[in-house]
């Protein structure tokens, strides 16, 4: 693949997406001027050329290798490439969703953005009409999309779900499906051949697919600059680490070690004949603390954050186990229903200091909350399609310990 002119790259928004999309495309197009600026520097040092010849030759060469006859632009600067694909969405009235690409992208990599958890008025038929999508509405979506993309001839079609639809249905308990892993299962019916996502609740959907290859990025480096850069005062020796329940240890075992604080853990036991409807009604029977939280100030870690209920109520516990300041971070900050109200009661309450979230969900409310601090993942994913498109390795952004530590512990003023 082409370093310096992704002519075969584009990018895909669904309604819904759009936002996620848009901010994606800004951070590719940042990289790869970088990328060309850099190479122009290297190659007029390396040949003894000025810069402006080495620009020409570097477009000389991308204007070989596209597949149209010549890039648009100038060729004695960099020419920023189009990665976005107009495409028309139409709702017609009984429901059903039309996804129409409006320019070729035959042979071209396409990578379809989707946030299945967007719950805002998005447009379709041109703007004329917005409709509030369900996470099966914007599921749905992704399907007539991939399979309109796959229909006018893309080589390669990959689904950018910063929240993998249907996750939390993983287990089979009963006479009940395996929900996650079906979605999986059409998707790669439909052509899909790759899906990059954020912190999936469970590895185990990872097994659901035959060829599809699942990226499951994480957020543990923003999050936990976001924790440094706006907490400096609490990021001392007082600091504990807890995590909320037996399914996240892993999680904040790895935010302990990157920190260098000590684990606590909270253990749960649940009533799994009641559903959990909003933060004030969940299944959670009992809580036991396995550690020492009293006047300690806590930061505690989820991947998913529904009604809230389940972190309420650990904040709730470890507040009357006598803990400090308590502050939650979220990958996938999801606020169903009424959770954003019952966060602004807790605030109000002392329950928690801050909460940390990232944007891999769509939201307008919460990020006008004092309480509430918004990380930026869209840089992660860039870079994430970037090297997917260039055949190249993702373990350092799949495994972000070696970045954190050279970070943070080379530089322990940052901590």
């Amino acid at each position: 693949m082409n370093k310096t002119n992704p002519a075969n790259l584009a990018v895909l928004a669904c309604p819904g997406g759009e936002v996620f999309a848009e901010a994606v495309i800004a951070d590719l197009e940042s990289g790869y001027r970088l990328r060309f600026e850099n190479m122009a520097g290297d190659l007029a040092r390396q040949y003894d050329m000025d810069i402006g010849s080495a620009i020409r030759r570097i477009n000389f060469i991308n204007d070989v290798l596209s597949p149209s006859q010549t890039l648009p632009g100038d060729i004695d600067k960099y020419r920023t490439p189009n990665f976005r694909v107009s495409t028309k969405f139409t709702l017609f009235p009984n429901g059903e969703i039309k996804a129409e690409i409006m320019e070729s992208i035959r042979g071209k990599d396409i990578y379809i953005v989707q946030d299945v958890e967007n719950h805002y008025p998005v447009s379709f038929n041109g703007g004329a009409a917005k409709k509030v999508l369900s996470v099966n509405d914007h599921l749905m979506t992704i399907y007539v999309t991939v399979d309109a993309a796959r229909q006018a001839g893309a080589e390669r079609v990959t689904l950018v779900a910063p929240v993998y639809p249907y996750s939390r249905q993983h287990i089979n308990k009963g006479r009940e499906g395996l929900t996650a892993g079906r979605v999986g299962r059409i998707l790669e019916s439909l052509g899909v051949s790759r899906i990059i996502t954020l912190d999936l609740h469970s590895r185990e959907i990872c097994n659901a697919f035959d060829s599809v290859r699942l990226e499951n990025l994480h957020a543990s480096f923003q999050i936990i600059s976001a924790l440094v850069n706006n907490n400096q005062d609490i990021i001392d020796d007082n600091l504990v680490v807890v995590s909320p329940d037996t399914g996240a240890v892993s999680r904040n075992k790895f935010y302990a070690t990157a920190l260098k604080k000590p684990l606590a853990l909270l253990y749960k036991e649940r009533d799994y004949s009641m559903v959990s409807t909003d933060a004030l009604k969940n299944n959670i029977s009992t809580i036991k603390l396995l550690g020492n939280v009293s006047g300690k100030n806590v930061f505690m870690a989820d991947d998913m954050l529904g009604t809230g209920g389940t972190l309420l109520k650990a904040m709730k516990f470890l507040k009357n186990e006598g803990a400090g300041k308590v502050i939650g971070a979220i990958s996938l900050p999801l606020f169903s229903g009424d959770a954003i109200n019952f966060f602004d009661d807790a605030y109000k309450d002392g329950l928690f200091f801050r909460i940390i979230g990232t944007n891999a969900v769509y939201h307008e409310e919460v990020l006008k909350r004092e309480w509430y601090i918004n990380v930026d993942i869209t840089k992660l994913f860039a870079r994430t399609i970037s090297r997917l498109h260039r055949g190249l390795s993702l373990s350092s952004l799949l495994d972000n310990r070696d970045i954190i530590v050279k970070h943070f512990h080379e530089n322990p003023d940052k901590v």
